[in-house]
């Protein structure tokens, strides 16, 4: 009685052992088996959503602090329209390389959850240098910050993107990007609408420009930790619900190796150049359109900063609406092609109309939405999970050095030749951005409908692969049943164990002891039958 308690297993076996890994699915019991706390129930994925949206909230308030203090950093700091747009290449520059890059450690060196953390770090440390330098009273220094502002922004945009793709892919996927949209524009509203007010409202008890100035910025800094903090939490909730669902890790399902850039379909190109050639006609413009409104319609500034921020206003309100609507229709190329159509006639009545612009830029804002949230998700029908991340990496690289390259040559147009010519400009982009979305359409169509189809479609082809997936899971389960399954990992008795150990230290065994345990081991090491 005494040798078989001895010999009994100091670790029982479990079906679950011999799959995945010697990973033991156990499902939430008690408390975490609730609504909110069950990672596969929609409560806790819409909690995750909140995550994500914090996450990225900001980053985009920072990201355009120079635009709502335009005038303000112009005058204080002494700079024209052309180095003040450095505030903006120079933020961009470094995501030419480091997009991709990021993307790349994201899916194959840091995964998302510490890529993440690392990211929002370097978000809040640009934003402590920018409004340090004008503290210091030294643009070379808040040039540095927007630098290493950069170097975080944008790759935080690519981890936010995989976390959404991981959470929600084949469900709400359009609706989620608009609302990460949206919130992202929110941030960028309440930048545009709060800074240049709290900058005037402290000329009495801040009299010095510099200071008054680097104390609006430092507002941003707070954000940023609130960012930092969101990203934390998201990765130790993700990680949670990655051992509960016994799903790949987050980052990826494979290893990716730079050589399969090569091996990125035409389509995925295309998106990359759709993204390009609209983006650079949105941001650039946002950035320089305060001066625009004031010069063309004599508007105050305040007046102006509101005209100018209806872009992101529309956008944080209607991008989770239109995402909806891309969700429950599908054809994701026509809503890209829609809205850049719109967005063609929205500057086209900037520059060759007297209308007020108020419509101009309600216009602007649904267009940017929809194209925003048919355009990212379609990265996530044409790529395998474990290129994500770099799929999203090369296509912030290449938006980057368009709005890089564009920010340059739209501060230039613009103190040498005006706005019209600025405007045609943009609206000569923008018909490069139509041609190329018929052209993606097209080859869409010949090559098997993957991103223009209807949303029945796609939710037909999810359900017939969940299906499928609970019939391979019952003949598992089935076959685990069965008598004549053996678990192929034997777990060591206590005898086994002391034993072991008793001879790694030098202990002589007596020779039946140490025979018996010889043959015990060959047996589980199959050399014997």
């Amino acid at each position: 009685m005494r040798e078989e308690v001895e010999k009994s297993p100091l670790i029982p076996v479990t079906n679950h052992q011999a799959e995945d890994h010697d990973v033991v699915y156990k499902k939430p019991v008690s408390f975490g088996k609730s609504l909110p706390c069950d990672p596969s129930r929609w409560m806790h994925r819409y909690f995750m959503l909140f995550l994500m949206c914090t996450l990225s909230f900001g980053s985009y308030f920072v990201y355009d602090n120079p635009a709502a203090l335009q005038g303000q950093i112009t005058r204080v700091m002494g700079v024209d329209s052309a180095h003040f747009m450095l505030l903006y290449s120079l933020y961009s520059w470094p995501n030419v390389v480091l997009s991709m890059l990021g993307g790349f450690l994201i899916d194959r060196v840091f995964g998302i959850r510490v890529g993440t953390v690392i990211f929002s770090a370097f978000v809040c440390l640009g934003q402590v240098v920018f409004a340090m330098g004008a503290n210091v009273n030294s643009f070379n220094v808040m040039l540095a910050g927007r630098f290493i502002f950069g170097i975080g922004g944008e790759n935080l945009a690519v981890a936010q993107n995989a976390y959404a793709v991981t959470w929600f892919k084949e469900k709400e996927l359009n609706m989620v990007f608009g609302l990460l949209l949206s919130v992202a524009r929110l941030g960028s509203t309440v930048n545009m609408n709060i800074l240049a007010p709290i900058y005037d409202l402290t000329t009495d008890a801040i009299p010095q420009p510099t200071q008054r100035l680097a104390l609006t910025l430092w507002i941003g800094v707070f954000f940023c930790l609130l960012s930092l903090f969101a990203a934390v939490v998201l990765g130790l909730f993700d990680r949670r619900a990655s051992r509960i669902l016994r799903r790949a890790d987050a980052q990826t399902g494979e290893v990716i190796n730079l050589r399969d850039i090569r091996h990125f379909p035409l389509s995925l190109w295309l998106i990359f150049l759709i993204c390009v050639l609209y983006y650079v006609t949105v941001f650039p413009f946002v950035g320089l359109g305060i001066l625009f409104f004031e010069d063309k319609w004599q508007y105050s500034a305040t007046k102006a900063n509101i005209v100018n921020s209806l872009v992101y206003i529309i956008s944080a309100v209607a991008s989770p609406f239109l995402g909806l609507a891309v969700d429950s229709t599908g054809f994701n190329v026509l809503w890209v092609n829609l809205g850049v159509i719109a967005t063609l006639g929205s500057h086209a009545l900037l520059a060759f109309t007297k209308l007020i612009p108020f419509v101009s830029m309600i216009l602007m804002g649904f267009s940017y939405s929809i194209l925003a949230c048919a355009l990212w998700p379609m990265v996530a029908y044409i790529v395998p999970e474990h290129h994500l991340g770099t799929a999203y990496g090369i296509m912030q690289s290449v938006q980057n050095l368009g709005l890089a390259v564009v920010s340059l040559l739209a501060g230039i147009i613009l103190d040498a030749k005006g706005y019209i010519v600025l405007e045609v400009f943009f609206l000569a982009l923008l018909c490069a951005a139509l041609i190329t979305g018929v052209i993606l359409y097209m080859w869409d169509a010949a090559n098997g409908n993957i991103l223009n189809r209807s949303a029945w479609v796609r939710r037909r082809e999810a359900k017939q692969k969940e299906e499928g997936g609970m019939v391979n899971d019952q003949e598992n389960e089935r076959i685990m049943k069965s008598k004549s399954y053996t678990s192929p990992i034997q777990p060591s008795s206590a005898f086994h164990l002391r034993n072991r150990l008793l001879s790694r230290i030098g202990t002589k065994m007596p020779d039946h002891i140490r025979t018996r345990y010889h043959r015990s081991a060959n047996y589980r090491l199959g050399i014997l039958k």
